[in-house]
């Protein structure tokens, strides 16, 4: 059976490379937080009662940065296959998807650990977007209605899958590690940590390959699809979460103020991410998207920079910090570890901030080089 490939789109979408770029900065506040403030780590699902709630709401920024990433990935595919074709796309995708497991395991670990051979090989985002690549470079030749079901029954159905839990040694663990249950598998060194259970990501970017052929709709119309889809996943948040049972495994309660009790209700578990936390950080998302669509294109050409190389930020950013991480121990401004104290969160956007600058001459320079340049590798950036 030939499944025919997503219409072409008119030109490129520059409001997608925005929203990339959008949350691909606010990962680098969070990731300034685990470099430089480790006094301040939170843990999943965040402790409210330990947690300063400037830094509860810094890190649920933070939880745009994968969904929204994922989604898009699967949107570009599809995007990618309306150019080259489905068979294309495919190849794309399983290649891709195999270089950034690699990179996973070589460069960023590299870079969080400075060993080459750690104690603990952490699998974490990129590992997550290498193997839900790999998973979509097949189940993209389902027709489109299929492929809109398995994505809906993953994101809203595994859930039903948490009390499943394998202990290391039984039969299918490693398995059950990597896709649904975080957990350690053993090495010859060592052991890996699947801090990103695959399963629900693979959910996120399917969904996001479905969306393509809105993208040949004019831009009012999409906006409105965008908009009222957005809504949906909104609305059924708020009822799923509301009703306080299925759709996350930690239940929220009311606390002593108002702004307690919020907080209470958006701490949803992000590994694997929970139905609760995907309707919502989706349903944002393509709110954004469709804002994004709707604002002048020159309103976004500075996030754009961002979103147009975005594996290349992701490798610098990790290097810069940990260059700078090292250099603060060498001055004495840190400890061994690279602590630095925080007395409050705005401390992490400033340093974000200003860590965006070098940033955005780097991309700046890659978006350029990707445009003039022929080596297919530069693609993959």
């Amino acid at each position: 059976m030939t499944v025919p490939s997503p219409p072409v789109p008119a030109s490129r979408i520059g409001a997608i490379d925005a929203l990339r770029g959008l949350v691909m900065l606010l990962m680098l506040v969070d990731h300034v937080r685990e470099t430089f403030f480790l006094h301040a780590q939170v843990r999943d699902p965040m402790d409210l009662a330990v947690t300063a709630p400037d830094l509860v709401i810094t890190r649920l920024t933070s939880h745009l940065c994968a969904p929204v990433f994922l989604l898009l990935t699967g949107l570009s595919g599809s995007l990618y296959a309306g150019k080259h074709g489905t068979r294309a796309a495919s190849r794309f995708l399983l290649t891709r998807g195999l270089f950034l497991v690699l990179l996973e395991v070589t460069l960023v670990n590299l870079a969080w650990t400075a060993k080459l051979l750690p104690p603990v090989l952490y699998l974490q985002v990129i590992w997550a977007i290498g193997l839900s690549m790999i998973a979509l470079a097949g189940l993209l030749w389902l027709p489109r209605r299929a492929l809109i079901a398995v994505a809906l029954l993953i994101m809203l159905g595994h859930n039903l899958l948490d009390g499943i839990v394998l202990a290391p040694g039984q039969a299918g663990y490693a398995l059950w590690s990597i896709l649904h249950q975080r957990g350690l598998l053993d090495l010859p060194w060592g052991v890996a940590r699947t801090s990103y259970p695959v399963l629900p990501w693979i959910g996120v970017a399917a969904a996001g390959y479905a969306l393509g052929p809105w993208f040949s709709l004019d831009p009012d119309a999409r906006c409105r699809r965008l908009l009222a889809l957005g809504a949906a996943a909104l609305a059924g948040f708020l009822v799923l979460r509301g009703l306080n049972g299925y759709g996350d495994p930690v239940p929220w309660h009311a606390g002593p103020t108002l702004g307690a009790t919020i907080l209470s209700f958006l701490n949803l578990t992000k590994y694997p991410p929970s139905a609760d936390f995907l309707l919502l950080t989706l349903g944002l998302g393509l709110w954004l998207l469709a804002l994004f669509e709707a604002l002048p294109a020159g309103r976004l050409a500075w996030l754009r920079v961002f979103g147009g190389a975005p594996l290349f930020f992701y490798l610098v950013h990790l290097w810069m910090l940990r260059g700078l991480s090292t250099l603060a121990v060498a001055l004495g401004l840190a400890g061994a570890s690279g602590r630095v104290e925080a007395s409050a969160a705005v401390q992490l956007w400033l340093i974000a901030a200003l860590l965006g600058l070098p940033l955005a001459i780097a991309c700046r320079w890659m978006v350029r080089l990707k445009r003039r340049g022929r080596h297919p590798v530069l693609s993959y950036l």
